[in-house]
């Protein structure tokens, strides 16, 4: 079981806010701050090259922690600045490497973010292609069996999020990497992972996908500007990052070049090490705190603020699922000044506007959401405290 106190005492930010604003960029232990900073240091110390060949090793150990984190060969691992760069340098893979037609189709679930569909719709919009929407089941959760029905040798590219930012779902993505297979379809499988990296089990092995990308500044507990992207072994056979860099790749003839071996070929030499080994930091700390035990008590603080939400006029639910996650949301009139008005009282939450996931958005007629996302360090007063307060303002 985990020891909330130990947590809220690693977590300085929690002597001073009320934080359930973790699907957006979480409280950093106070142990990944001091690593940050203590790089810092040392490149202001010795200079940023020496700091960061000092730190070889240990940056060795981050490759190793994602790789435990998401049950893979740290070789297939890259560090990034975001899940976005992340998510973004798979498909530019991709696109660089395959021959798209008119008429090819990119499957992306219902609810998948802006930032996935946007490059899908500029890739079609280049090659003739489509974007299709897969549907929801009863549950609201993408429909594993539909897909498999949509599924024809045109279908290049499927993608999608685990756990999507604004409704509290948990998708199959398992399922839909065993619909791949048993269908035989070779389009390439794309999953966003970054709301549900740090608070849930993510094991890309058994997921079977091609490019999975993570953020560290969510559940996880890492500082802004740092991700992971972790590929496929073909991926490696078959795609070539673009463009690459010399990191990436050695520049081996006036004519030639050599990519780098492993997942590092999808990285840029110019990175933050502080900031990476932050991430680092924040990764053995989930580890150490444990996945299951995070992913209980996450759950548990989420549905004693869906319990409290529901019962409080004027304010919609609208998390989806039978099975959820620490994303919290709900409708009511402006909810944007309801953010407003509880951070003015020391509460973090977010707004999540339309244009942050449209399709799924207009499926079910909302106009905005406020955002809540506890995280284990959160305690059931501040989650009563926070339904008190919203009481108030609505």
């Amino acid at each position: 079981m985990l020891d909330v106190a130990r947590l809220r005492a690693d977590t300085p930010g929690c002597a001073g806010v009320i934080h359930l604003n973790n699907a957006g960029a979480a409280l950093q232990p106070s142990v990944v701050t001091d690593t940050v900073v203590a790089h810092l240091r040392r490149e202001e110390a010795i200079g940023g090259y020496e700091a960061f060949a000092e730190a070889a090793d240990r940056l060795a150990a981050v490759y190793a922690a994602v790789g435990r984190l998401v049950n893979v060969d740290p070789e297939r691992v890259a560090l990034v600045e975001s899940a976005t760069a992340a998510w973004d340098r798979g498909l530019q893979a991709i696109a660089f490497s395959e021959d798209f037609e008119p008429g090819d189709r990119f499957l992306v679930s219902s609810s998948e973010y802006a930032s996935n569909v946007l490059p899908l719709l500029q890739l079609a919009r280049r090659t003739g292609g489509r974007v299709e929407f897969i549907p929801d089941g009863p549950d609201g959760t993408l429909d594993v069996e539909a897909l498999g029905e949509m599924l024809d040798e045109r279908v290049r590219i499927v993608s999608v999020n685990h756990a999507p930012s604004q409704n509290g779902l948990l998708n199959d993505v398992v399922g839909v990497g065993d619909t791949l297979r048993i269908h035989g379809s070779p389009a390439w499988y794309l999953v966003d992972a970054c709301q549900s990296v740090g608070q849930l089990p993510v094991d890309m092995g058994r997921i079977g996908c091609d490019v999975l990308s993570a953020t560290g500044r969510k559940f996880l507990r890492g500082p802004r500007g740092t991700g992971f992207l972790v590929v496929s072994q073909r991926m490696l056979d078959d795609t070539e990052p673009f463009p690459v860099d010399l990191h990436a790749a050695t520049w081996t003839t006036e004519e030639e070049y050599a990519l780098s071996p492993g997942g590092r070929r999808f990285e840029s030499w110019e990175k933050s090490c502080a900031l990476l080994l932050g991430m680092g930091a924040a990764v053995e700390y989930a580890l150490a705190c444990g996945i299951g035990e995070l992913r209980e008590r996450i759950a548990f603080l989420a549905e004693r603020l869906r319990a409290g939400l529901r019962e409080i006029d004027g304010v919609v639910v609208r998390d989806r699922g039978e099975v959820r996650t620490g994303i919290v949301t709900f409708s009511a009139a402006d909810p944007a000044a309801i953010v407003s008005a509880l951070r003015a009282n020391g509460i973090n939450t977010s707004f999540s506007p339309p244009d942050y996931a449209r399709h799924d958005f207009s499926a079910h007629g909302v106009t905005g959401l406020v955002r809540m996302s506890p995280h284990a360090y959160n305690t059931e007063s501040e989650i009563d405290h926070t339904l008190t307060t919203l009481r108030s303002l609505v």
